[in-house]
């Protein structure tokens, strides 16, 4: 059961199995200040924690290397243009940054485990601002902002891609803010379980949460301000998944669609009364608060 105790911004939910997530760790910070910079830091071997402000123009989706910890400074820290590729490697951070117009994803993760993503801003972009997929695992996605943006947060790319998928795919999403963004908050296929837990969705024209692909997901503590369709079962031609939903807060927003089962969730948590996670969560996520 989780705790009474008020929200953190340590790190929770399914990053902390599979091993934890450390990131760089106790590496000695580098600071960075272009893209050649924080591109030959990221990709190398070993564990490194990367440091950079101001803004940087990337081109396409650049690899990040296992062990690496990239961190914005302030509130001002910018990837514009392109985005980051976290595939085929494990214990990755990345908090802290302002992700804007990017020309594909903001971040992709694919056949990787044990990432965290925290503290970021995403906006204007074309396509996933997060989109984790093929087999990903033991993720936790927590205290980012979405905004002027359609597609949010993809988990499970393919319908055909069971094989891969099924028993994988689970993440934790908590204490984002939603607002304003179109969709997939998350899109879930196959995961089980993946949790959605004290997120603030605001305005969210097109839908909050969708299980498709037979997931199991639990919506649990989150607050839905002017939300027609908060969450639902299926999505496209995707068939339905599970759907648990408890202890949400809902104002001038629809009451959801629920059904089928969702796995227990393996881990000790916080989670904040619904009705308090619009200031909590306005007041926390983004960048520029840690």
């Amino acid at each position: 059961m989780p705790s009474a105790s008020a929200a953190s911004f340590n790190l929770e939910g399914w990053a902390t199995q599979c091993g934890g997530t450390t990131g760089g760790g106790s590496a000695s910070p580098v600071t960075v200040s272009d893209a050649n910079g924080l591109i030959s830091n990221m990709q190398a071997s070993g564990a490194r924690v990367i440091r950079f402000s101001g803004t940087i123009s990337l081109s396409g989706m650049q690899k990040v290397a296992a062990n690496k910890t990239i961190i914005g400074v302030g509130a001002s820290a910018t990837i514009t243009g392109g985005g980051l590729n976290v595939a085929s490697v494990s214990n990755v951070v990345i908090r802290n940054i302002n992700f804007r117009n990017w020309s594909d994803d903001a971040i992709n993760v694919q056949y990787s485990t044990r990432v965290w993503i925290d503290h970021n801003n995403f906006s204007n972009g074309y396509d996933g601002a997060v989109d984790i997929k093929r087999s990903s695992d033991c993720a936790t996605v927590s205290w980012n902002r979405v905004f002027s943006h359609d597609k949010s947060f993809l988990l499970g790319h393919s319908d055909s891609n069971s094989g891969e998928d099924v028993g994988r795919l689970r993440v934790s999403y908590h204490h984002n803010w939603f607002d304003g963004s179109n969709q997939r908050h998350p899109r879930v296929r196959f995961g089980n379980p993946v949790h959605v837990y004290n997120n603030f969705y605001r305005g969210n024209g097109g839908y909050g949460v969708a299980s498709t692909c037979n997931a199991g997901v639990l919506v649990e503590g989150n607050y839905f301000e002017n939300v027609d369709d908060p969450y639902h079962r299926g999505e496209g031609s995707s068939p339905v998944g599970g759907l648990v939903a408890r202890n949400n807060h809902f104002v001038n927003s629809g009451s959801g669609q629920t059904g089928g089962s969702v796995a227990g969730i393996p881990y000790g948590y916080s989670l904040d009364p619904a009705a308090n996670v619009k200031s909590i969560v306005t007041g926390g996520a983004g960048t520029g608060r840690i």
